[in-house]
């Protein structure tokens, strides 16, 4: 009898105990390689200010994107004859003389109907902030270029079927009109930017690098089991041993933004009205939910999974560009760990020797207003536009708020980076963005999560990026 039951004691084990719990321990055990992150502090603000004025930022942009655009304008026009007339350069836009054929550079300005101007909205009795979709619903036929010495006027055929927006740097070749107005017959741009070496392709090899935006955590039941599913694909428990080779290759994680949901409360209503408060604001509504389940979520990922983290628009951060880093109190559990890296939007970084430029997808977001509605969904054009404008953020300070720097320009791109990328947009987009001298870098759209349940996956073999999607 005892011989019999230490035989089926062993077949138990045998059968039952001993092969799930190696393969449980094989399923823990997510060997990741380990890659070197850097983050560069062109967007952290040391000292604040607010005596300055704006217009500094868009003399200093122009004073550092000159040079640049100017050597791609005089190799394609300075031996250029058109009509037997030679192409000549006027050096400030108040030296154009009519009828003459030149080029000029300068600062685009638009005049937009719908755009936001401050000086209105302070002579208003009653100011309320107003947000619109779109700031023009034509063509703008109000476009000037400007530099240090005055302002021209620019119309003409050149200009046809161009994405622009405020603060964007451009040389434009034509002549002056009768009517003092500039026609545009041609237009350059500083194009991509000087580009480090990718690390070798064996570096590379078998790495990849998840990217989502827009979690917009509520801490409530609904729409958490999307964001398990997403846990247990990063940690590699969701499905067999595939999706944990898959999850192993995964080297780094971005978030960029929005990663709480924002707090809608209705202040008009009778109980919001009677409600004490202290200094304006009811500490009573405040939800620490979100919080709670997002420094959770986190804790439950970086004890193997590095991750960046970008403020976005409705986070707790400041609201004007660049906004600084999520303070660590927010997510106490998470913020132990060294692996969690709050940084700035935009942000610039180096990870395992790959350059990576992003944001939270303001920037984006507000070039798309300049757009007319009859343009369609061109998000990824202007994407690459900003990268060829050697400006991650044009518009500020025009119509999108940001500390008036007085001494440099933190938007411009020195040094294009191999992925680019603006979050919390409507769908994905990808594409590979070649410059003139072999530079390629990998744009991206990161959709977001809350809206399409997606994230991205960048093969860092290959630098092609595919959309992952996580749905029940």
């Amino acid at each position: 009898m005892s011989s019999r039951k230490a035989t089926v004691e062993q077949n138990i084990q045998d059968n039952l105990l001993v092969y799930p719990s190696e393969e449980k321990d094989e399923e823990q055990d997510i060997k990741r390689p380990l890659v070197r992150w850097e983050g560069t502090r062109d967007f952290i603000l040391e000292d604040r200010s607010y005596q300055q004025q704006f217009a500094d930022l868009y003399f200093i942009r122009l004073l550092k994107l000159k040079p640049p655009l100017e050597e791609i304008a005089a190799e394609a026009w300075n031996k250029l004859e058109i009509h037997g007339e030679k192409v000549i350069h006027s050096p400030r836009v108040l030296d154009v003389r009519q009828g003459q054929l030149c080029w000029i550079s300068g600062t685009i300005f638009m005049e937009l109907p719908l755009k936001p101007n401050i000086l209105d909205d302070l002579a208003k009795e009653n100011y309320s902030e107003t947000i619109v979709d779109k700031y023009t619903e034509t063509v703008c036929d109000d476009i000037n270029l400007e530099d240090e010495s005055g302002r021209i006027r620019l119309t003409g055929t050149g200009l046809v079927g161009e994405l622009l927006v405020t603060g964007c740097v451009v040389a434009v070749l034509g002549s002056e009109t009768a009517d003092g107005e500039f026609d545009v017959i041609d237009m350059k741009f500083p194009d991509l930017a000087p580009q480090p070496d990718l690390p070798d392709i064996s570096e590379r090899q078998g790495r990849s690098m998840i990217l989502v935006s827009g979690l917009n955590v509520t801490g409530d039941e609904e729409g958490q089991m999307e964001l398990e599913l997403l846990l247990q694909y990063l940690t590699g428990e969701l499905c067999g041993p595939s999706d944990q080779e898959e999850a192993g290759s995964i080297t780094h994680l971005v978030i960029a933004g929005n990663s709480l949901c924002q707090q809608i409360i209705d202040e008009s209503t009778p109980e919001q009205k009677l409600k004490p408060k202290r200094y304006g604001y009811d500490p009573n509504t405040y939800n620490p939910k979100p919080t709670q389940y997002l420094d959770e979520w986190l804790s439950s990922i970086l004890p193997s999974l590095p991750t960046t983290m970008l403020p976005g628009e409705l986070d707790p951060a400041g609201y004007a560009l660049p906004q600084q880093q999520l303070h660590p109190a927010l997510l106490p559990t998470a913020s132990k760990f060294s692996d969690l890296h709050y940084v700035t939007n935009p942000w610039a970084g180096d990870i395992g020797g790959i350059k990576v430029l992003g944001t939270s997808g303001q920037n984006l977001e507000d070039a798309f207003r300049y757009i007319p509605p009859a343009d369609g969904d061109v998000r990824l054009d202007l994407l690459e536009r900003t990268l060829r404008w050697r400006c991650v953020a044009p518009t500020c300070p025009d119509t999108l708020w940001t500390y008036p720097f007085n001494d440099r320009d933190p938007f411009t791109i020195e040094e294009s980076p191999h992925v680019y990328f603006a979050g919390n947009q409507p769908s994905f987009g990808t594409r590979e963005v070649v410059g003139p001298n072999g530079e390629k870098t990998t744009i991206i759209m990161l959709p977001s999560f809350a809206e399409t349940k997606q994230v991205v996956r960048l093969d860092l073999e290959t630098m092609q990026a595919t959309p992952l999607r996580f749905a029940v």
